[in-house]
């Protein structure tokens, strides 16, 4: 089972919540244990507003970054089976935001 400790898990392969707030200026971690993902919203990125992470049946991660409008999603993109030391590459390159110096 999925639990807040894989998603944390999840957010530490990435830097950790503290270095994800300080650097994306994000408000709000999520998790789902019924589709095994969490994700995130983030500030200062032109092409996308939030990323879901999700832990898929290879044991490697399928990344989905959304650009959300207020009434309708303006922007999507899917990447599939990712390992955990891509992660904060992947992102870095998508998003224009940057989770280290």
């Amino acid at each position: 089972m999925f639990t807040v400790d894989n998603a944390n898990e999840i957010f530490n392969q990435m830097g950790g919540k503290g270095r994800i707030k300080a650097f994306c200026g994000t408000k709000y971690f999520t998790y789902s244990s019924e589709d095994y993902s969490a994700g995130f919203d983030f500030k200062g990125s032109k092409k996308f507003t939030h990323v879901t992470i999700k832990l898929n049946s290879l044991d490697l991660y399928d990344i989905r970054f959304v650009k959300c409008g207020k009434f309708e999603i303006k922007a999507e993109k899917t990447i599939n089976n990712i390992y955990a030391d891509q992660l904060v590459e992947l992102f870095e390159k998508e998003t224009g935001l940057y989770l280290h110096f």
